[in-house]
């Protein structure tokens, strides 16, 4: 076991120390997430800025294409993340033998992954026609969206990887192989795009054969690495071939499939929200797309140090360390709250600026600066919500967390901010803004539930096997 990434923690040091101790951990695990995630964000920035030079018909099929396939990869993405506490938890327990067949047992669920979405996103041309494109963008998007199929495996099979890496606490390699991948895009793009070496200008459908070809290519030097490197080389992964265990594959659907539904659900919300806005006018949908973004951006900071603290807490759970697990568990909502009246300053301050980054239209402006008020004030609740939901996923318990998150966004967000966007019923119809508080309530009822949960939860007892002792052990991964 590498010591190095993921230590075992120092139960004699004094609380403060030990706590600044893992905190130094969480931060040397969510680095290299944190860039990894803003790799991939680029790919979308750069995609839609390509194809935006194009034409316009281009930019929207590439922007309806991505809409289509982002919530399905979201989830099985989800689904995936489920080998990383589990994979963590291994390592920690020095069950290293369990490591490849887990790893295995998520690239069959990779593989089943595949066939869904490329049959799904080959066959959208009823929800062209619900949507009511005009013939041409419907080309463009399926044409962009069949390209883009191609590169599906190897999207997910990354993905499946990084259970591997991450959970060993190696978070540097899907980094490297992000930036990668952002990389070989880059210029592919304009290739495929704008008809350069030779090749036909192919607009928005190159940006599908680009983003497949990265993918691919990230994907097999990933292989290859993890086959030469010093650090994997150990495991075997091409050599010690496991074959498909149910049991092994059900554990991983058991922890995952409820992340996968809570991530789909989060998405879901944002997109039905900008479809209720859209009748507001562009000005309204313009300063709701630009709050947005500021505030993904900002999250993805709150983000990678939850994914880090899914490993950290998986490693100690699994290293029969749960007096250290809790306290990083609780001791995180003070560094998250730290992060969040930060951000909620910057956003209250820099509002205006922050408007004017984006765009010059003073109404545009007027409206950005409002939400960004908004949005300043759920930062807290927001960033404490990912911290508990992170934590306990470290413990593997994901089906109430779904349950929680499902209540909190579609039960009291949704239907709160329609009523106060477009009805008097509370109060006088607050426009794009009540959407927005909205979503602060819905964020405020899931960050106090969730904490409930982490507070009282109790993890079960695990068997040798470092499992739960209810779930049983099955044959591959157990």
């Amino acid at each position: 076991m590498d010591e190095t990434h993921q230590p075992l923690p120092e139960v004699r040091q004094p609380l403060i120390q030990r706590t600044l101790a893992e905190w130094k951990t969480l931060a040397l695990l969510g680095g290299p997430i944190l860039i990894a995630q803003v790799a991939q964000m680029a790919n979308g920035v750069i995609d839609t800025v390509m194809a935006g030079h194009a034409s316009a018909e281009d930019l929207a099929a590439v922007g309806i294409g991505s809409s289509l396939w982002m919530p399905l990869f979201l989830f099985f993405m989800g689904m995936l993340g489920a080998l990383q506490p589990i994979i963590s938890g291994y390592n920690g327990a020095r069950t290293t033998h369990k490591i490849i067949p887990a790893t295995w047992q998520g690239t069959y669920i990779a593989a089943a992954g595949t066939v869904v979405m490329a049959l799904l996103l080959t066959n959208v041309h009823p929800v062209l026609a619900l949507l009511k494109l005009d013939p041409h963008t419907a080309g463009i998007t399926q044409g962009y969206l069949d390209a883009f199929a191609w590169g599906i495996p190897a999207l997910l099979l990354i993905n499946a990887l990084r259970g591997l890496t991450d959970g060993l606490g190696h978070t540097r390699v899907i980094m490297a192989f992000s930036v990668l991948s952002t990389l070989i895009n880059l210029p592919l793009n304009y290739i495929f795009i704008y008809g350069k070496l030779g090749l036909p200008a192919m607009g928005g459908i190159g940006c599908g054969w680009a983003t497949s070809i990265s993918n691919g290519v990230a994907a097999i030097a990933m292989l290859i690495y993890l086959n030469r490197s010093e650090t994997f080389r150990q495991f075997h992964l091409i050599a010690d071939w496991v074959k498909p265990d149910w049991a092994g594959i059900r554990y991983i659907l058991r922890i995952g499939v409820p992340i996968g539904f809570t991530i789909f659900v989060e998405a879901s919300m944002f997109a039905v929200i900008a479809l209720f806005l859209a009748p507001l006018g562009p000005v309204v949908v313009a300063g709701h797309q630009i709050a947005l973004n500021v505030v993904s951006l900002l999250f993805m900071l709150p983000l990678s140090i939850g994914m880090a603290l899914t490993l950290r807490v998986s490693f100690l759970v699994g290293a029969r360390a749960p007096d250290s697990a809790r306290l990083i568990s609780r001791s995180s909502l003070i560094l998250a709250s730290a992060i969040a009246l930060l951000f909620a300053t910057l956003l209250f301050v820099f509002s205006g600026a922050i408007a004017s980054l984006y765009s010059g239209d003073a109404e545009v402006q007027a409206v950005t600066i409002r939400l960004l008020t908004f949005a300043a004030m759920f930062q807290i609740a927001d960033v404490i919500q990912v911290t508990c939901i992170s934590a306990l996923r470290g413990y593997k318990d994901t089906r109430i967390p779904m349950f929680i998150m499902l209540f909190s966004f579609w039960g009291v967000g949704l239907p709160l901010g329609y009523v106060l966007t477009f009805t008097d019923w509370l109060w006088p119809a607050l426009g794009a803004a009540g959407f927005w508080v909205g979503l602060t309530a819905g964020l405020t009822s899931a960050s106090l539930l969730l904490g409930w949960r982490l507070f009282r939860f109790q993890p079960p007892p695990v068997d040798e096997n470092n499992q739960p002792a209810a779930l049983g052990t099955g044959s591959g991964i157990g």
